[in-house]
Parts: C-alpha cells; sequence; structure tokens
C-alpha cells in the first residue's frame, strides 16, 4: 500500500503492477488528528495525538514471502509555497493497535532540510491520509 492510497504489487521480476481504486477511501477510514502544535522547528521532534492513527488493517501477507505491514503511521508536511512533500521520521507510537478509536500518538522528527513556511501536515495509515493540519514551520535553532 502506498501512501497515495494505491497498491503496488510485484513478484520480484520485472512485471511490476499498480493499481489504481476507481473511488477513493470513505473519510470514516482516515486518520484523525486531533493536536499537534501550530508552530514545527525543522530538525526538531514533536509529538502528534489523534485517533485511528493505525488504520483498519494491518496489511498484507503472503506466508513468509511477504508482509507488508501499512498500519504504522507516516507523518507527511507539504509545504503550501512549493508544493514540495517531506516524510517525518515517525517514531514511539503510543499503540499499534488496529481498527481502534482510542487516543493515540505518534512522534515525528521534523526534517532537517523541511521548507520553511506555512505547510500542510498529514498523518497517512494504510495508505488514508488525514484531513490536512495547516502549521508553520521555522527554520533550524533561532531561525
Amino acid at each position: 500500500m502506498l501512501p497515495t492510497g494505491q497498491i503496488l504489487l510485484t513478484d520480484f521480476s520485472n512485471d511490476i503492477e499498480l493499481y489504481t481504486p476507481a473511488s477513493g477511501p470513505r473519510r470514516e477510514w482516515a486518520p484523525v488528528v486531533a493536536y499537534v502544535p501550530n508552530s514545527l522547528r525543522a530538525g526538531r521532534p514533536y509529538q502528534a495525538f489523534g485517533f485511528r492513527f493505525n488504520g483498519l488493517s494491518q496489511g498484507a501477507f503472503y506466508g513468509d514471502d511477504a508482509q507488508a505491514a501499512t498500519n504504522f503511521p507516516l507523518v507527511r508536511i507539504t509545504n503550501l509555497a512549493t508544493g514540495h512533500v517531506r516524510y517525518s521520521r515517525a517514531h514511539d507510537p503510543s499503540t499499534m493497535a488496529v481498527v481502534s478509536n482510542d487516543l493515540n500518538s505518534v512522534w515525528f522528527d521534523v526534517p532537517s532540510n523541511q521548507e520553511t513556511g506555512r505547510s500542510k501536515l498529514e498523518v497517512v495509515a494504510n495508505g488514508i491520509a488525514s484531513q490536512p493540519v495547516f502549521v508553520t514551520v521555522g527554520g533550524r535553532g533561532n531561525e
């Protein structure tokens, strides 16, 4: 499962398949960001709180050949001026439970090369993105 909601399939040959669903995910499947600081600095860690950060499924399994878990929350930040997307290093989730409506959290490190300015932050689970939360990203240190 890709962060776009598409499915990438390969049997480790040169034949690669990409499936794009005809319709998008239902809104009630998406993660919900309840709180994230509205001012972030490049190179620093932060914690996001919300619901369904681990999605509705652990992912796909094919015997012992493939373990494609998609329930780890991804944090992406898109700069509104340039449209450039950066994925933050997400770590230390409060839970890995799927199909849970309990409040949970995940720590994320804003990349040191994250562009500054107004941006949108989304949490992605199972390839489904939350509604964006608008944040302002400042530079490292006192920039």
